[in-house]
């Protein structure tokens, strides 16, 4: 893309107020298009990568996703996702294979515009073949990786059930070992012991990876993964024993082929339980992890995932909101003057601007927690369980942070767009559908919360006795001390300074959690009915450690990239950094206010700093999104797109419309000119 030239890359000329806007900012779009994708190689490649999928005319519908049935969705995704699998072949001859490629068309933003709804192979790639890897012993490996990695066979991962989620100790499912035969006997007892929600699951997936309560030598293990065909390789028919289907429209990711699964007597062989942590020998005798946890391995990689993908439909609401807000023009701001374009209004303004910089804030953040991910598994590799819990903490409040946020920002960027952000073809309703679902898959938001309470209470102990901690919980260490003594911190408004002021705040948080649990334990309540009635604030405590660590690690992050780009650019990115923190002391300043010394002037010159912060962005908004480097057919809104000519594309979205097709709908002849005639 340029901002010098009037033409659109779609060949369509620009709309004057976007053109301008262009001209404005003060750096080259193209430097921060390098910035945000990895550099000009990544650049290059995901840009050859778009134009090798998107030009393709198999890849095209024929009708807008909104007008076809329900079951038409689905195999128009189906019909989509298996060709664009076959075009990641055609790469390898290319000489361009990788993993890079088949993350695009799943959590990536060209899978976003290939299949808007969903994608049904998701959980193949997302969930099933990094489970064989990481629960699977070599052996295993061998049988199925080879299988899965060439589509032979489709899986997907069963472990929601219809009456359990995220409490997976509660599942219903049971896997009976059988030392006779060397068979599980897998069983759904109850009609809440279905697996519920599985992507691919309905009618995708001749595979899955079905997590279990394991029962051998009559004592139940616990919960463990098991390998379990659901469909014959060439009809396709259900299996014996199995009972599978679809769980039926919802709010978005319709074409994800969300499924249920329920089990009578199905038996499977020994071997297809995963066991590189857990194993189950011939006669029964059954051989403990070395940690619980590890199998939960596949979920912190999920939730690692999310993280990125919150930025990314973060970018594409943004784009579509800011680009429209400099074309829409609307309430003079001064009499007699021409209306203004509503980016000028600095109401608009505070609704955008934050949420791009939380866009930034999410990217970095989720590139250092990819980083801290790749660590601990390596370590994990050599046998040292010793950060596990620190990366379980962490994946657990960043996911339920970030799907939040992104879910309420996406409403903002809708709900600044005006009565078009309602319509489908702004794209906000399907991109809305994909963020508020990510807060309750792969764990509800406010149990992971708990989850990260449960590492902070252990880590505040440490404290107390002086223990070393792990690095995102050093600050707890540091704040010890004045915390319990009720010491509150002057405020020190650069960032290094509302950083610390966020520590702060969340050490309060952590201290007054933990000085309650432990309050109530003395007056006799048990451990666990003491905690339920502190979950509100462990949960407090918990959403304040993680944004703390939002605001450290996009900062840490960026003081590396500014001295890597151009100083124009880097003028702009600390910009939104300082941005993403200023606006989170002003939204939570109960907390500041509660654990930090900060007075009426320390506020007065935050506000200002917002306001100063809005003025310096605005000449560079609509570059910035620009940067994103979304093409629209990635974008797919009549809204956002790259030429700003809003009001053509509407009406030429109303104009695909079914009803739009005929001039007279046959519901006149056969109910209304009856009703009208009927003279009531």
């Amino acid at each position: 893309m340029t901002t010098s030239s009037n033409i659109s890359p779609s060949g369509n000329k620009v709309n004057p107020d976007l053109e301008n806007e262009r001209k404005k900012c003060t750096f080259l779009v193209e430097d921060f298009a390098e910035f945000w994708h990895g550099g000009k190689e990544k650049l290059a490649e995901k840009r050859w990568r778009e134009d090798f999928f998107l030009n393709d005319p198999e890849l095209k519908s024929a009708v807008p996703l909104e007008y076809l049935s329900h079951k038409e969705k689905y195999e128009e995704a189906v019909r989509k996702s298996t060709i664009g699998f076959k075009k990641i072949r055609e790469l390898r001859s290319l000489g361009k294979d990788g993993i890079d490629n088949y993350m695009a068309l799943l959590s990536g933003m060209l899978g976003s515009g290939l299949t808007p709804d969903g994608n049904p192979f998701s959980l193949h790639y997302v969930m099933f073949l990094p489970t064989l890897m990481g629960q699977g012993t070599p052996d295993q490996q061998a049988e199925w990786m080879g299988r899965a990695w060439a589509c032979n066979i489709i899986g997907t991962y069963a472990q929601t059930e219809l009456g359990h989620g995220t409490f997976i100790r509660g599942l219903e499912t049971t896997a009976t070992y059988d030392p006779k035969t060397e068979e599980f006997v897998l069983n759904s007892p109850t009609l809440t012991s279905f697996k519920w929600w599985p992507g691919g699951l309905a009618h995708t997936a001749n595979y899955a990876v079905v997590v279990a309560q394991l029962y051998t030598k009559g004592q139940n293990q616990g919960i463990f993964p098991f390998i379990v065909q659901l469909r014959d390789e060439e009809t396709h028919m259900p299996m014996p024993g199995i009972k599978v289907g679809e769980i039926g429209a919802k709010l978005g990711m319709n074409t994800v082929n969300n499924g249920f699964l329920g089990f009578d007597n199905v038996r499977i062989p020994r071997k297809n339980m995963l066991m590189k942590n857990a194993q189950v020998e011939k006669d029964g005798t059954f051989i403990k992890a070395p940690s619980s946890v590890l199998t939960y391995g596949t979920m912190m990689f999920v939730r690692v995932v999310i993280v990125r993908d919150m930025a990314n439909y973060l970018s594409k609401a943004v784009t579509i909101a800011v680009r429209y807000s400099a074309v829409r023009r609307q309430s003079p701001i001064n009499p007699g003057e021409r209306e203004p374009q509503i980016i000028d209004h600095v109401t608009q303004q505070l609704k955008l601007f934050p949420q791009i910089a939380k866009s930034i804030a999410f990217r970095m953040t989720a590139d250092y927690l990819w980083t801290m991910y790749n660590q601990v598994t390596s370590e994990l590799d050599k046998g040292d369980l010793d950060r596990l819990p620190e990366l379980h903490g962490m994946a657990c409040c960043l996911k339920a942070i970030t799907t939040s946020e992104a879910a309420a920002a996406v409403e903002i960027c809708r709900l600044a767009c005006g009565g078009h952000g309602y319509m489908s073809c702004s794209s906000f309703p399907t991109t809305y559908g994909l963020t508020t679902a990510a807060c309750t898959y792969e764990g509800e938001n406010t149990v992971l919360l708990l989850q990260t309470a449960r590492f902070l209470m252990k880590a505040w102990v440490s404290a107390k006795i002086g223990d070393s901690l792990a690095p995102t919980v050093a600050y707890l260490g540091n704040n010890y001390k004045s915390t319990v003594n009720g010491i509150r911190p002057k405020w020190d408004k650069s960032i290094p300074g509302i950083i610390s002021a966020f520590q702060t705040c969340a050490a309060g948080k952590v201290n007054l959690a933990f000085e309650n649990v432990e309050r109530r334990k003395k007056e006799g309540i048990s451990h666990e009915n003491a905690t339920n009635m502190t979950s509100i604030e462990l949960a407090s405590a918990a959403d304040a450690h993680g944004r703390a660590f939002l605001i450290q690690a996009t900062y840490e992050s960026v003081q590396e990239f500014v001295k890597q780009v151009p100083p124009a650019l880097g003028e702009v990115i600390q910009d939104l950094v300082t941005l993403y923190a200023v606006d989170a002391s002003l939204r939570f300043l109960g907390d500041l206010l509660r654990f930090v010394e900060i007075t009426e002037k320390d506020l007065r010159e935050l506000q200002a700093t917002l306001e100063t912060l809005l003025t310096r962005i605005r000449p560079n908004a609509v570059g910035i999104v620009d940067g994103f480097d979304i093409p629209d057919d990635i974008l797919q809104s009549a809204l956002g797109a790259y030429d700003g000519n809003v009001y053509e594309r509407i009406y030429a979205e109303a104009m695909k419309s079914p009803l739009n097709q005929e001039p007279v709908n046959k519901s006149f002849h056969l109910y209304l000119k009856p009703f009208l005639k009927s003279h009531l």
